[in-house]
Formats: structure tokens, sequence, C-alpha cells
């Protein structure tokens, strides 16, 4: 008698209890055995001796199923009792979910658009690092290049609604150029004034609520979670007056949130081609196939291209976004494993690297290089005889330096050594600033950053008549003080989730906090500060929404389990929205009593 193949599948396909707040439990498809040969033994014999030792920290694998439902999970749906509830028939309850897809995420969207455009010029001021963005970004979509501005630029932009003369000397900036050209676009459509120069981070801001959503619905399978995790960073505070500032790091977010979506559709598209390609038994169910899952190729993958432009643009925005594309690019070659493996490769490693490695590269690394390259066509193009870019004249002026310059391009060499001095200054930036603080303190939001305040008197810019004294009127880049706590018990569940559940979701959400966090520590003596956070936030508010979803409950529970899961998450979300809602007027820079502002600095070192 031949062998047959035994699989060993995760939870994750198994019918689920239709009224449950979580798809599908954690056993990881990308990390669990999926084929044995060997014939006549157990589930409980095959499983590796480390899955035993990790069943007593709650590691589970399910019984074996239709590995079709494990390689495209379905999407979970309210139970009927719900929909009877409420008095809904099954006809419109099917089209409230199908609708709810976009509807949910839309709605969101507006409320985050609503909140983050209104009086986005407030305050009419140049606040914090805008006095060097705006500038550069306006320079830039008109010269092809930064320039040194006069001391008092700001004002005469204030004051001219910014009917400003660019100067032409080139000035020596630190960080890429599509950051600034983004925010440049908006000063191109309204103008170089505070709302212009807004105008599209806040954009970028209110698009990224409306991905983020998508990201988790996709994710975790359940529009619920999806939209959860969406309104969650909807409410943040930090994205919120990041989404108001013409800042860097709101567009690096941006364009690695993009680049994440991006990989977990390419990984859902992958996961359904192996699925096609497996062959059904006589039952109609489909079973793993170490000839398919070893040889399949897998075709073009557009996402993956897409995820390599929009890792290119965010190293175009800061030299940070490197780390990230170095994290992607690996989590995503693991996800071919696990697809490869839950398909039935019985060394999926070497099917990975036959088929998928060399593409993976290709689709990433170069892309985002060149994209990188093109996002300096205004520097490449300026003039090269001390009239352009900074540095634009480095190699001509120095002649070859070497018997291998020939080999290189002008251009090439100039850029080079530009960005050599940039390396040198990032790694010896050592200035003291009154509000940088450590990556240690910034889970739990130990120093954030003032960039805008004020102190009007009663009866001026907002301050009440009757306030009895001067007011305080601050920009306060603070994330929502519950929601970053909440975090960090969330980052603890989802590293459990990861290691002792081999959730690949956790790994996920893992891989983008650590990707934008972690490198940090490297530099603990450099001027660093809060608000470069705001990258890695998309994936707490996904951890805090992961969080939530167990505390509803796991399928199966009990009316009495759910109902104070249920509490117990509605109390936590409401006290998040409301806490975002009393930090409101630091967050937009109103003028409010002195005693009012002081209330809310609930620490030392907020001040």
């Amino acid at each position: 008698m031949p062998s047959v193949p035994v699989t060993v599948p995760s939870s994750q396909g198994r019918p689920r209890d239709s009224h449950s707040p979580v798809p599908y439990d954690g056993a990881v498809t990308s990390t669990a055995s999926s084929t044995d040969t060997r014939q006549g033994q157990g589930v409980e014999e095959q499983r590796p001796s480390w899955q035993q030792r990790l069943r007593r920290f709650g590691y589970a694998a399910g019984p074996a199923d239709d590995v079709r439902d494990r390689l495209v999970p379905a999407y979970t749906e309210p139970s009927p009792r719900l929909w009877a509830a409420i008095g809904l028939r099954p006809g419109a309850a099917a089209r409230v979910v199908r609708w709810s897809a976009w509807g949910g995420p839309l709605l969101i969207t507006l409320l985050a658009g609503l909140t983050r455009f209104w009086h986005l010029g407030s305050p009419k001021a140049v606040i914090f690092d805008e006095t060097y963005y705006a500038k550069d970004a306006w320079a830039l979509i008109h010269r092809g290049y930064e320039v040194n501005w006069a001391k008092n630029a700001n004002d005469l932009i204030l004051q001219s609604g910014g009917d400003v003369k660019i100067p032409s000397d080139a000035a020596y900036v630190v960080h890429p150029p599509v950051g600034k050209y983004v925010i440049g676009l908006g000063e191109w459509m309204f103008g170089f004034t505070p709302f212009g120069w807004r105008f599209m981070t806040a954009v970028l801001g209110t698009l990224s609520v409306l991905m983020l959503c998508r990201i988790g619905r996709r994710l975790f399978r359940s529009t619920f979670l999806g939209c959860l995790a969406g309104a969650l960073m909807a409410v943040d505070g930090l994205h919120f007056v990041m989404s108001r500032t013409a800042l860097l790091d709101q567009v690096l977010m941006f364009f690695v949130l993009a680049a994440f979506g991006c990989l977990v559709i390419d990984r859902d598209k992958v996961r359904e081609r192996l699925a096609a390609a497996l062959p059904e038994d006589d039952d109609g169910i489909v079973r793993p196939d170490a000839e398919v899952a070893r040889n399949t190729r897998l075709g073009l993958r557009p996402w993956r291209l897409a995820a390599g432009l929009m890792l290119g643009l965010a190293l175009g925005t800061k030299w940070n976004g490197l780390y990230i594309l170095v994290a992607f690019g690996l989590m995503t070659v693991v996800w071919d494993v696990g697809s490869r493996r839950v398909a039935g490769a019985r060394r999926p490693y070497l099917a990975v690297l036959k088929h998928d490695v060399g593409w993976a590269f290709l689709s990433t690394v170069p892309v985002a290089v060149a994209t990188y390259l093109v996002s300096w066509i205004g520097w490449f193009r300026s003039a090269t005889d001390g009239k352009g870019g900074y540095y634009r004249n480095w190699a001509t002026a120095n002649g070859r330096t070497s018997e291998w310059s020939w080999l290189f391009p002008d251009w090439w060499r100039s850029l080079w050594h530009y960005e050599t001095q940039v390396y040198d200054f990032h790694v010896g930036l050592h200035s003291p600033h009154p509000y940088q603080s450590n990556p240690w303190s910034w889970i739990v939001t130990g120093r954030p950053v003032s960039y805008f305040y004020e102190s009007p008197l009663p009866g001026k810019d907002g301050c009440p008549t009757d306030a009895g004294g001067k007011c305080a009127r601050e920009v306060l880049a603070l994330g929502t003080p519950l929601l970053w706590w909440a975090a960090a018990f969330a980052v603890l569940y989802v590293l459990w989730r990861w290691l002792f559940r081999r959730d690949w979701r956790a790994g996920a959400i893992v891989c983008g906090i650590a990707a934008g966090y972690l490198p940090w520590f490297l530099y603990q003596e450099r001027t660093i500060f809060f608000f470069y956070a705001v990258v890695f936030l998309p994936f707490l508010c996904l951890a805090v929404a992961m969080m939530i979803g167990a505390v509803l409950g796991p399928p199966g529970s009990t009316e009495r389990r759910r109902v104070m899961g249920a509490a117990t998450a509605g109390v936590l979300v409401l006290l998040i929205a409301w806490n975002f809602i009393y930090f409101w007027p630091i967050y937009t820079g109103q003028a409010i009593p002195v005693d009012s502002w002081r209330s809310r600095m609930w620490l030392d070192t907020w001040v």
C-alpha cells in the first residue's frame, strides 16, 4: 500500500462560529508541519518535539481538513442571531455584510478626514520642523533642489501669503527629496501657506486610515477588526498631529503601510494560485501535494512590484526606510515558505530558493533603488557649474580621484559623495534638544514633542475673556495615552501569539513594529524624537485590535463569556475615544486656560 501524505494543519481554515469576532485562531500556516510520508502514525507522533514543548505555553494545532481553507481562509460574518435581534431579513443582512467591507472603512475614513482638515491652516505659523520642509518643498518644485533662505523668511512668507522670491544658493540638506516633493504638491495646488504645506500630509493621514481598515480586514479576515484598527489610528493623537504638520515622518509612514498592504495582498494571491493548482480527491477535498507545492511557478506578482515601488518611495523620504525594506523583504520570503509548506512541499525552503527568492529580490530591492535614484531627478538636472544642487558639481571640481573613476559617471560620484556626507551627519548628530527622547520611553509616550506654544492674553487668539489670566495654546505631538498604554500590553500579546501559537498575523505585526522601532536603539546617543514612532503606529493599532478580538472571546465561548468580553472591549475603546477628545485642545492649538492645560499634563515629562 503506498504511503499517503498526512496533514497536520493549523486551525485557520476550520469553520468558525459565525458570531465570533476572531475570524480564525492562531496556528500559523507558514510554520505548521504540513506533510509526513510515514504511514500508520498518528498526528501526535508526527508532531516535532518543539511543538510538544510549546503546548504547555498554549500552542495548538487543529484537526486535518481541506487545505484550500487553510491557504485561503474565508471572511467571517456576523451571527444570524444578530440580524434577527435587530430585525433584518437574510437578504438585507447579506447586503449589509457585502457593503460593510467598503462602507465601514469609508465611514471611518470620513471621520478621520473631517477631523484632520478642520482648521488645517491653524495655527497660522511655521511650527517646529516645518521651517525646513515647507521651504525645501517650495524650492524643490520650483528649482529642483533645496536652497538657503534668509533668517526672516518665515515671517516674510506668512506676511505675504507666500509671495516671496526663491533664493538660488544651494542648501545642504540631510533627507532625500520624496517627502518634500509630496509636501510641495500641496503647496503647488494651494499656495505657499500653512494650509498648502499641510494639505498633503492631511491627505496621506486620512488615506492611511482607509488603508489600515482594509489591511486589517484582510489580515484578520474580519471587517469588524479591520475597521477597529483603522478607528484606533483615527483617534490617535500622534497620528492626528502628524497629519496636520508638514513633516516627513507621516509621509514615510504612509509608504511603509502601503508596502505592507501590497505584500499582504500578494500573499493572498499566491495562496489562491497554490490552492487552485492542488488536486481534489474523490470527495472533492483539496489535499496537499508535494509535487505541485514544490514545482508550481507563481507567475507575475504585480503586488510585490508595487511593494518595491512603495519601499523605494519610503527610502526616498527618509533613510530609515532601508531597515523596513530589509525586514519586509525577509517577511515576504518567509510567507512564501509557509505557503509552499501548507501546500505540501517537503522541503519548502529549497522550493522557495529555487522559484521565489530571486524574483522576490528583483521585485523589491532593484525597484526600490531605482525609485530612490529617480527621486533625485531635479538634483541631477541642475547645473554642474556650481549653480545647481548642493555637491552637484563635486565630481567635476574634484576630477578623477582614483584610477577607477572612469567607471562611474560624474552624477553618480557626486551623489555618492553627497550621501556619504549625509550618513556622517546622521550618525554624528548629538546636539542636545529639549524635546529629544530615548526610544525606551516611546511606547509609553514618555516625552512628546511640543510643536507650537503661545500664551495669548484674555480676549485674544481664542483665549476666553473671563480666563482670569493668560491662556495656553499648544500643539503637542502626543499619542493618545490610553491607546499607547494598551498597545504596550498588546505588543506582549502579539509576541506570545507569534512565538507560542505560531500565528502568522501576529508575526507580521511584530515585523512591522520591529522594523520601525528597533533600529533606533542602535542610535540611543543620537538626537531622536518620539514622533519618529508614527512609522510603526499602524502596527500598534493592529496589535491592539488583535488583542481586543481575543478579549471579545474565542469561537465557542458561552454567552456569558461573550457579554463580559464585549463589555470589557467596549469600555476600553470608549475610553480611548474619550481620551482623544479630552486632549483635542492641545492637539489642535486651541487656547485654553492655563489650569485646563495643566490638567492635561499627566506626566511631568510632558511639559
